[in-house]
C-alpha cells in the first residue's frame, strides 16, 4: 500500500498538493493508480486542497492523531525545525506517511516541497 502525507500552508491549493503529490510519485517511479490514500495531521484534515487532491486521485483522507505522528516522527528522514516547532514532529509529511502505513512500513519518497504543500511517500509493505 503506497500512502501519500502532506503537510501544507494553511489554504493551500489543490493544485500545489497535487503537483506534490505527482513530483513525488515520479521521483519514486511509482504510478498515480498505486497511491491508496493520502494522510495528514487531524489539524490539517479539513483544508479543502486536500480533501480536493484526494478526490482527484480517487483516495480518501486518513487523519492521524497526534501521538501517532509523533510515534511515527522518530522514523523520518528529513527535520525542519519550523515544522517541529509547529507539530511536534520534524516532518509531517513523512511521519503522517508512515503512521498511515503502518508500524513495519517505510519510506520510499522523503519530503518534497512543491509550493505550498510538502509530500513524502511511504510503502506497507517490507524492504526487499
Amino acid at each position: 500500500m503506497i500512502v501519500a502525507g502532506i503537510g501544507c500552508k494553511r489554504g493551500a491549493a489543490a493544485a500545489d498538493i497535487e503537483a506534490a503529490i505527482r513530483a513525488a510519485l515520479d521521483r519514486a517511479g511509482i504510478s498515480v493508480a498505486e497511491l491508496k490514500a493520502i494522510a495528514t495531521s487531524t489539524a490539517k484534515e479539513a483544508e479543502t486542497g486536500i480533501a480536493t487532491a484526494a478526490s482527484t486521485f480517487g483516495v480518501g483522507v486518513t487523519p492521524i492523531a497526534e501521538a501517532a505522528l509523533k510515534a511515527a516522527g522518530a522514523r523520518v528522514a528529513t527535520r525542519s525545525d519550523r515544522v517541529l516547532a509547529l507539530t511536534g514532529v520534524p516532518s509531517l509529511a513523512e511521519a503522517a506517511a508512515l503512521a498511515a502505513a503502518g508500524p513495519s512500513s517505510r519510506l520510499i519518497a522523503s519530503r518534497l516541497v512543491v509550493g505550498a504543500a510538502t509530500c513524502a511517500l511511504a510503502s506497507s509493505e517490507a524492504a526487499p
